[in-house]
């Protein structure tokens, strides 16, 4: 079968699932920011804020069938590169880091660590689930009831430690997709000179977008929790 025995095959079901994630953060990244423009307009905690209106949206029949097909598209990326990463292992009689199709490519270090970079990610991706995924999206899937999204923020991120902990996955997630940006453009043939290096370029861009989205509103949610309004927190869990 072409995309299991083909090697453009297999790189093309990577970069059409990487492209799946690169949406699915995109969405979920603006719709956490949403918090930071609540704390500016001072809705922050408010059943009124945009943040609280985005997690309403979310929960919405149709995109209740979107987000799983997103999610879906990121797993199979996840378990396509582990799979390919052993077979590369396999192939050569050892461990050789990610392989890349040039030297020009492989200059990065995220280049070099992309397995590395893709385990971090999803290691801590399990954690991340637990603090969000569970308590939400799952709780709209079996018929329960959400919490409070802003409770979630300021509990999870109010903590120094469990902020700690995201900052290192975001890191890991910028380091992932500033390489796999341009490599997924370069298995449809967009690799040639000039286009090589201007998707670089973008790439380095939409990472650094979908990657401060998300610290900005882990850093607002830890300021609110332990500067701003330290009493929010328990006044949304009563």
């Amino acid at each position: 079968m072409f995309m299991t025995s083909s090697s453009i095959g297999k790189k093309f079901v990577q970069a059409v699932s990487g492209a799946f994630l690169i949406i699915f953060l995109l969405l979920h990244g603006t719709i956490n920011f949403f918090s930071v423009i609540d704390t500016f307009t001072g809705k922050f905690g408010s059943p009124d804020g945009l943040f609280q209106k985005g997690c309403d949206f979310m929960a919405l029949p149709i995109v209740d069938i979107m987000v799983p097909v997103l999610a879906l598209g990121f797993l199979i990326h996840i378990g396509y590169g582990i799979w390919l990463t052993v077979q590369n292992v396999r192939a050569r009689g050892g461990f050789k880091r990610y392989a890349v199709a040039s030297k020009g490519a492989a200059d990065s270090w995220s280049a070099r660590n992309m397995f590395v970079l893709g385990l971090v990610v999803l290691g801590l991706l399990a954690f991340h689930f637990t603090h969000f995924w569970a308590k939400m999206q799952l709780q709209d899937f079996s018929g329960g009831e959400a919490e409070n999204p802003y409770m979630l923020l300021l509990q999870t991120f109010g903590n120094p430690w469990i902020l700690a902990f995201y900052m290192v996955w975001f890191v890991a997630i910028f380091l992932h997709l500033t390489h796999g940006f341009w490599s997924m453009f370069q298995t449809i043939g967009w690799n040639g000179g000039k286009w090589f290096g201007r998707l670089k370029v973008i790439g380095v861009i939409v990472a650094a977008i979908i990657v401060l989205l998300f610290v900005a509103a882990a850093v607002n949610a830890f300021v609110q929790a332990n500067f701003l309004q330290p009493g929010l927190l328990e006044s949304l869990r009563a």
